[in-house]
């Protein structure tokens, strides 16, 4: 008699990226995103109200708010994107969804871009919102185009997304998704440039803020409130924020674990 052979269950080896595994993913996660309204709530709305509450924090000084307003508003969509991303891709690990994904014809290439271009089209709304709100509604006085400010606060916000996939490899909990943020975010602030120029500070700190990503985003937000064109230092800044966003994403590809330990 001829022995019969079990065929090979597991799935056919995926390539590194594929566009329709890529807009699936996406479209499942915004699917799920619709039925959370508290999360879409706080994507879109926080830098917003932060915008909000710093206007008139500063009601007596509006020179303050155009000074620092343009650099908060790519602060705070980074700070909110990143939050919400870690903890939601932790969710759906924790809850076996990925363990599920992973085990189709997915790479994890197909499953980080997904989600980035899920919270990505987030961030663009999120971003045109608060970018509309400062310049047509607070007044933040900008010399440059305002788009290229909504063009910084977008990649501002796709970085903090990149992060926030990224470190959720890391954590075991959500409690420990939001105990990154120290780590991550905190330093980035406060070396930014936001509270200090940078070339005042003790020269190993500059070095450091240096090769921080949230430095580029203050200094590209500040060359659109001091130049009327497009510079070649802001063109810098932005492809700097840009390639930290998809170093990021490589990285959290390469990270990315099926099931927390």
């Amino acid at each position: 008699m001829t022995a019969t052979t079990t065929p090979n269950l597991a799935p056919a080896p995926t390539s590194a990226l594929s566009i329709s595994r890529t807009t699936a993913t996406a479209a499942r996660v915004l699917r799920q995103l619709r039925h959370d309204p508290r999360t879409i709530a706080m994507m879109i709305l926080i830098p917003c109200v932060m915008l909000l509450l710093l206007r008139y924090v500063f009601d007596g000084s509006p020179r303050t708010f155009d000074s620092i307003g343009a650099s908060l508003l790519g602060i705070f969509p980074l700070i909110t994107m990143f939050l919400v991303t870690s903890i939601a891709t932790l969710r759906e690990r924790t809850s076996g969804t990925l363990e599920r994904l992973l085990a189709m014809p997915l790479g994890k290439g197909d499953l980080i871009a997904g989600y980035a271009l899920a919270f990505g089209v987030l961030a663009i709304i999120q971003s045109a919102l608060a970018t509309g709100l400062a310049v047509w509604f607070l007044g933040l006085d900008v010399i440059g185009s305002p788009w290229l400010l909504l063009l910084v606060a977008l990649l501002d916000a796709l970085l903090g997304t990149a992060l926030g996939l990224f470190v959720s490899a890391f954590a075991a909990s959500e409690f420990q998704a939001v105990q990154f943020m120290p780590a991550v975010i905190f330093p980035q602030l406060l070396l930014c440039g936001l509270f200090t120029p940078r070339d005042n500070m003790h020269p190993v700190l500059e070095t450091i803020s240096d090769v921080l990503p949230m430095s580029y985003a203050v200094d590209g937000m500040n060359e659109v409130l001091r130049h009327t064109d497009m510079t070649a230092t802001f063109v810098r800044d932005a492809l700097i924020v840009a390639g930290c966003a998809l170093l990021v994403l490589g990285l959290g590809a390469a990270t990315l674990r099926r099931r927390t330990a």
